[in-house]
């Protein structure tokens, strides 16, 4: 299971690339600089709370996760 710290790191690395990815096409879109970033930082304020509650969720599921073995030699 990862730690809340390991999750918001991964959120906010996922993040970075995502809301580079929002910033530019929301400014080809729009031809406004200073719109495809205020579109880029709400997105991603937004996506990383969520992201951060799908890993959480994501860790209490047991569905695909390998069972770790009864002994170990």
């Amino acid at each position: 299971m990862d730690s809340h710290v390991r999750s918001i790191v991964k959120a906010i690395s996922w993040r970075v690339f995502g809301t580079i990815i929002t910033t530019f096409v929301a400014w080809a879109i729009t031809g406004q600089a200073g719109m495809g970033a205020l579109i880029g930082l709400v997105d991603t304020t937004i996506k990383i709370g969520v992201y951060y509650g799908h890993e959480r969720a994501w860790n209490r599921v047991n569905f695909g996760r390998a069972e770790p073995p009864d002994y170990e030699i």
